[in-house]
């Protein structure tokens, strides 16, 4: 068999000039020591950010109107999770795209969510010892798609002029048991009995924060927060920590393509970011085998600035 032929732009001749001693143990270890004492020194001197964790409680206490004006639109189904589409349920058209394909779809509803049973009915019903509050639930229930429609947007008007003076006062209308179920929602969160609802599950212990997550979502409260505490996506979040200190800062490459159109724009800018990271990272895989790619460290001669010592001596000698 005979041998492959030589190709300057892949194989590199065998290196047959002198060499120089290098001890790679003890570059790692002072490495380590000189990154792991920078650790230490920065986390005396600015830690961490400690803030609290963003509950159900803490938004129904901080603005219960707006808590309340998000959990009227689970109810009748027009919140951004009801209309999310998949994962959690399958509203006609929703879900980014990738020019034609819908990835989410193609995955399929796999976390189903029904907002007016998840997050608003249920959780009411696990309330104990209020035999009024279950038969305006029943009542609710029971009623046809059109009475509950009318409830729904009744109350949904009437909550848009609504104030909490120590308690919720909502103008007087045509609601039904709309009024008193949101009342006792309200009531519910507030205590925290809402997010014990919401994460209740068969497991032994309850760590998925999926569905109060969504509903906190759905509203503006961690919305707001997110704002001050420059982590929204137009503020390069994904590389700040709470607060404006530097977190992830490795996450520039994703975070810089939400800054610049048609990312910055587009409903489908997740499923986008997404191809464009996967193209970039397929890119990086395959530089061994591209062409004119793989010899860009070769021509641009870096290794000789990182071993300038070493080229100086040999020069030196070689004069």
């Amino acid at each position: 068999m005979s041998p492959r032929r030589f190709k300057p732009d892949r194989d590199v001749t065998e290196w047959t000039g002198p060499v120089a001693r290098y001890d790679l143990a003890k570059e790692v270890t002072i490495s380590f020591v000189v990154v792991l004492l920078l650790v230490i020194a920065f986390a005396a001197i600015f830690s961490s950010p400690d803030d609290h964790p963003v509950t159900l409680k803490s938004w129904a206490t901080a603005m219960p109107v707006d808590f309340v004006q998000t959990a009227v639109t689970e109810l009748d189904g027009t919140s951004p999770t009801a209309t999310y589409g998949p994962p959690y349920n399958e509203t006609p058209g929703a879900g980014q795209k990738i020019g034609p394909v819908s990835l989410a779809r193609l995955a399929g509803v796999h976390i189903p969510i029904n907002t007016t049973e998840d997050f608003v009915i249920k959780p009411l019903l696990t309330l104990p010892n209020a035999p009024a509050l279950d038969s305006q639930v029943s009542r609710y229930e029971s009623a046809g798609v059109a009475q509950r429609t009318s409830w729904d947007a009744a109350y949904e008007k009437a909550i848009a002029a609504a104030s909490f003076p120590g308690y919720l006062k909502v103008p007087s209308g045509r609601y039904g048991p709309v009024g008193v179920m949101m009342t006792n929602l309200l009531a519910m969160a507030r205590s925290g009995a809402l997010d014990g609802a919401l994460l209740s599950s068969p497991q032994l212990y309850g760590t998925d924060y999926t569905k109060p997550l969504l509903f906190i979502a759905d509203g503006s409260y961690m919305s707001d927060l997110a704002a001050n505490l420059h982590l929204q996506g137009d503020q390069w979040g994904m590389m700040n920590e709470t607060g404006n200190f530097p977190g992830q800062a490795w996450l520039w490459l994703y975070t810089m393509w939400y800054q610049v159109p048609p990312f910055n724009t587009s409903s489908s800018g997740d499923a986008l970011v997404w191809a464009v990271m996967m193209l970039l990272t397929l890119v990086l895989i395959l530089v061994p085998f591209i062409p004119g790619l793989r010899s860009i460290p070769r021509w641009v001669r870096i290794y000789r600035l990182i071993w300038r010592r070493h080229y100086r001596s040999v020069t030196t000698e070689a004069t």
